[in-house]
């Protein structure tokens, strides 16, 4: 990797070594690349997180895009997922995510899909880069200036209607309790679990900027699993900052975390006759138990290195159809 782009975009601690000239620059220059590999203006799609951080980094973004000619369509707080999904249903150039994760509230990162959906390429990312550290390139003017298209209602309720067509089975009667981490899922997790007739409550979904995954979220569940064993729930489930993955706690308090869902899901696959290739995609993280348990079941396992980009590459690349991380991405 280059100098900037880690294993998952731009990260760092605001005002330190991720300013809002740094994304002002970063901006620019993924719209530069875009417009001469399109050989057009391109169309980049932008969503945030609740930190205190995120609208300064995102008024930088859309200035650097829209400085060289680049579009934006400004989504709002919405997941890391939603992003990656909206940015295919628009028919958008790239993605640009201004989110942290799991991280303290002083921490942001900027990370950007491509028109797929998926996290760019390297040899992408070094030309992004590249003009980022040299700075040259024409500014837009006249005509050629960037605007900005808006639409966010109408993009989280796409989102929100994608998810919920996922959802097969009957969920009538489930207690469930959601720790949206103050984060990005307190944009559409209320809306999303009303549409199933399980009985759901809510908590830490009240973001102030500075309170993201403030000791809650999937880094901390214990007051999520104490919370549904106090409050009787059948199932408790936590978000990190960004959405883009969750963990679980049982009516018990028991953590249930990715290797388990992984699990789950693959058995399910396999019983309906759709795993692919018979196999489960994690990384050099998933406990031995988890892999003695795919043996007993028959189902085979392949490992990559720590992080969900190389398990989507190995998943893309062989033709399976479900992996992810101990701690809780899954794909």
């Amino acid at each position: 990797m280059g100098k900037l782009f880690g294993t998952d975009g731009i990260r760092g601690v605001v005002g330190e070594n991720l300013t809002a000239d740094l994304a002002f620059r970063t901006g620019k220059a993924i719209a530069a690349v875009l417009k001469e590999e399109k050989g057009r203006k391109p169309a980049i799609t932008i969503g945030k997180d609740t930190r205190i951080s995120s609208d300064m980094l995102e008024s930088a973004l859309i200035a650097g895009i829209c400085s060289v000619g680049g579009d934006v369509m400004p989504f709002g707080v919405l997941p890391t997922p939603a992003v990656a999904y909206l940015t295919v249903l628009k028919g958008a150039d790239a993605g640009i995510v201004i989110s942290a994760s799991h991280n303290p509230y002083e921490h942001n990162g900027i990370k950007v899909f491509n028109e797929k959906g998926y996290k760019l390429p390297d040899a992408i990312e070094e030309q992004v880069e590249e003009k980022i550290l040299t700075d040259i390139y024409p500014a837009a003017t006249h005509g050629e200036i960037g605007v900005l298209r808006h639409g966010l209602r109408q993009s989280r309720e796409a989102y929100i209607d994608h998810l919920a067509g996922t959802i097969e089975g009957d969920l009538s009667g489930l207690r469930v309790l959601v720790d949206c981490s103050n984060g990005a899922s307190s944009a559409t997790a209320p809306e999303l679990f009303g549409r199933f007739r399980c009985f759901c409550d809510f908590i830490h979904r009240e973001p102030d900027g500075v309170n993201i995954n403030d000791h809650c979220g999937s880094t901390h569940l214990d007051d999520l699993a104490q919370k549904v064993v106090a409050g009787g729930y059948d199932i408790g489930v936590a978000f990190d900052g960004d959405a883009d993955r969750c963990l679980a706690c049982d009516e018990l308090g028991h953590e249930i975390d990715g290797d388990k869902v992984i699990a789950l899901l693959a058995m399910n696959m396999k019983e309906k006759g759709c795993l692919d290739g018979n196999t489960a995609v994690v990384t050099v993280m998933s406990n031995l138990g988890f892999i003695k348990f795919m043996e007993s079941q028959g189902i085979h396992t392949e490992k990559t290195a720590v992080g969900d980009r190389y398990v989507l590459e190995n998943m893309r690349e062989n033709g399976y159809v479900i992996g992810g991380e101990q701690s809780g991405h899954i794909i």
